[in-house]
């Protein structure tokens, strides 16, 4: 299997990449301003971003139109719901740990315990779903902690560090309903 993480400029981008590698995938770092033409892949990661959705994006929105599984974390779930139809808002913002309700054992928390312990770095959130999305997760703080239509997941939090709980498994699950 091979997956791209498209480089949105978060800063915890190269950890993805290294729990993709030491789940025993093909992987490699594009940037966001990558032709589309160029993304050749099994799946897709939009990795997080420092700015907000409104700006600094490159070409998401084309690679979301690919057609292949796409996994959004932070900013990449802002991107996905935003390109769809949902709305993105400056929120309250978050940073360190939070507890996450998993709604909907859906693909991705598969097998996992029904609250988990996550690792939060955002200041924007979703506040309107895009039509076809279901909400997967919540927290008393944030709503959509995660979502999912089709092939297409997202995710508040970072799965990619070690202070989220079952992080690697998440990214375990998504690659697995992604063959």
């Amino acid at each position: 299997m091979d997956v791209i993480v498209v480089d949105n400029g978060g800063q915890w981008t190269h950890l993805e990449h290294r729990a993709l590698r030491e789940l025993g995938v093909s992987s490699k770092i594009v940037p966001n301003t990558t032709d589309p033409k160029d993304i050749e892949c099994d799946a897709l990661i939009l990795s997080g971003g420092r700015g907000s959705v409104n700006e600094g994006c490159g070409r998401c929105d084309d690679y979301l139109e690919l057609g292949i599984p796409v996994l959004g974390i932070c900013m990449g779930l802002h991107i996905m719901a935003k390109h769809f139809g949902g709305a993105v808002e400056r929120g309250k913002g978050e940073y360190g740990r939070t507890e996450v309700r998993v709604i909907d054992s859906d693909d991705i928390f598969a097998g996992l315990p029904d609250r988990l312990e996550v690792w939060e770095s955002h200041s924007d959130e979703v506040v309107s779903m895009p039509e076809g999305f279901s909400v997967l997760a919540s927290s008393d703080s944030c709503r959509v902690q995660a979502m999912r239509s089709g092939s297409a997941y997202g995710i508040q939090f970072h799965p990619e560090v070690k202070e989220t709980q079952h992080g690697r498994e998440i990214i375990k699950n998504f690659l697995e309903v992604s063959v």
